[in-house]
């Protein structure tokens, strides 16, 4: 069962790794031709907004409520009765996104006036951000669905599809960006007709593979009320629960619309580093591992259900780990070698650097509430995330406050939120942890100790090969963008090799791990 787990989770991870892969050069681009400033401060806001709900609404509260469910029907039930669930969530899903794509059009003044009150103080970006934001928002109805899609697949195991969707949104940029924003008057405008245009398009790529496995839904409102009633009860606490480190980002955002023009873009593109391996990984992992877990609680197998979750929580710490220390380290190299080109200036690579160590702290938090939190959901407990979350959320903010007021001294506000989400998803992660020790849901095999100590230690190992090879960070702004290419993947490979071999020689292989020999 391990060995199919991880074959599922590197399906995901290939998959997207293409889709992220493509998303660094859709970064680039934007990066190149707009730079960090008024514009990409502003579509960043007004793509935010949208995006903030799909990770809220369709990837977060509805699929971790609707796979569970749906594989209690398909393990349970008859085809029929699964056919008749998700003709009624589709139906019921598809009119409750039409309301709030159609809300969000006519008040997108006010979320701007919500989400980015700084925007405030000036006139010219406020109204830029609204008129963004009517254009963007329509996108939470196109991939909500895509999502609703996305999760029917995965739960019949077919899960390289939805995670190949997401490279269509990154084409869908690049192509705007370079060919569309030329022709308009307002060239920002064509980020965001690139969002809404991929809405539609990762929607209608997903059809076809619903049909090959006979689920295409055939909306009804009256199919199966009881189902969809279960999946709302379960979704409205998960909604918050599972966004977490959304809503910290968001309150990021809002805070940083007060702080200095570039601190929003500085933000984003040290972000979208770390979502880099957290999407590769963390959240291929998650998805893989909750309809197995879903699985293992309807048939009461709870020995199998912990051993899955320790398992997970173990490839965690070999990936997550090392990530952190490589991002951090190489914080400024990535960013030279990926972005530092035309408006992309080096007091914004240094800039951006700051925070992305900062976000670089919480990256094996962010990954370890991805996988703690399938191990509630799974067994449809939604209440346990809630209250751990209110609680992250309410740290967050309080820490946003005290870290932005200390660094704001030194003109580097947007280091403190960076490190406020940090802080708050280590909070998250250990309460989540922790419950799940206390109800006796996870049990943690013997040997953990030993096993960090080996990571630890080849994670030393690791630090000493960057150290030797990125010494000097100022030779890097001279170099052609061969020689800067060249030797990130150089020192890239070379650390992460030198990670494994060193693992290998502790006795920690690969092979054992995914078959829990360790």
């Amino acid at each position: 069962m391990s060995f199919k787990l991880l074959k599922s989770t590197l399906i995901i991870s290939v998959m997207t790794t293409i889709s992220r892969i493509f998303g660094l050069i859709r970064d680039i681009v934007i990066g190149a031709l707009f730079g960090p400033g008024l514009g990409i401060d502003v579509f960043i806001v007004s793509f935010r907004i949208p995006n903030f709900l799909r990770r809220l609404f369709a990837e977060g509260g509805f699929s971790q409520a609707f796979v569970p469910i749906l594989s209690e029907y398909k393990e349970k039930r008859k085809d029929e009765d699964v056919q008749k669930l998700i003709n009624q969530t589709s139906a019921t899903l598809g009119i409750i996104l039409f309301i709030i794509s159609l809300i969000g059009v006519l008040i997108s003044p006010i979320l701007i006036m919500i989400f980015a009150p700084g925007f405030l103080n000036d006139a010219n970006k406020a109204n830029l951000a609204s008129n963004l934001l009517k254009i963007t928002f329509p996108y939470i109805f196109f991939i909500s669905l895509t999502a609703f899609a996305g999760s029917i697949l995965n739960t019949y195991k077919n899960f390289a599809i939805p995670a190949f969707t997401p490279v269509l949104l990154n084409l869908s940029l690049i192509i705007c960006a370079i060919w569309l924003a030329p022709l308009l008057d307002t060239p920002i405008k064509a980020l965001a007709w690139a969002v809404l245009i991929a809405g539609f398009v990762q929607l209608f790529f997903q059809a076809p593979f619903l049909l090959k496995i006979k689920k295409f839904p055939k909306p009804s409102l009256h199919s199966d009320k009881d189902g969809v009633r279960r999946i709302i009860k379960l979704m409205i606490p998960i909604l918050f629960a599972v966004s977490i480190v959304q809503i910290n980002l968001l309150v990021d955002t809002l805070i940083a619309s007060f702080l200095t023009t570039g601190s929003i873009s500085w933000l984003y593109f040290s972000d979208r580093l770390v979502e880099f391996p957290l999407g590769v990984f963390g959240i291929a992992l998650a998805t893989a591992i909750l309809p197995n877990l879903s699985e293992k609680h309807t048939q009461g197998s709870s020995e199998r259900f912990s051993d899955t979750l320790d398992w997970s929580l173990r490839w965690v710490c070999i990936i997550a780990l090392p990530a952190a220390l490589g991002l951090a380290m190489l914080a400024s190299p990535l960013l030279i070698t990926l972005f530092q080109y035309k408006e992309f200036s080096q007091y914004d690579v240094f800039m951006t650097s700051y925070s992305l160590i900062a976000y670089a702290v919480g990256l094996p938090a962010f990954i370890f509430i991805k996988v703690l939190s399938a191990g509630f959901f799974s067994r449809q407990d939604t209440k346990t995330p809630v209250k751990i979350g209110v609680i992250a959320v309410i740290v967050n903010f309080l820490l946003n406050i005290l870290l932005v007021l200390f660094f704001n001294r030194f003109n580097l506000g947007h280091v403190g939120l960076a490190l406020a989400t940090s802080f708050s998803a280590y909070l998250q992660a250990f309460l989540l942890f922790w419950k799940l020790k206390k109800i006796q849901v996870y049990q943690s095999r013997k040997k953990w100790l030993v096993f960090i100590l080996k990571i630890v230690s080849a994670m030393i190992f690791m630090a000493v090969i960057i150290i030797y090879g990125v010494s000097d960070i100022s030779i890097w702004f001279d170099w052609s963008i061969l020689a800067r290419v060249f030797n990130l993947i150089l020192w890239i490979s070379v650390s992460v090799l030198g990670y494994f071999i060193f693992l290998w020689f502790t006795g920690l292989s690969l092979r054992n791990i995914a078959s829990q020999k360790y």
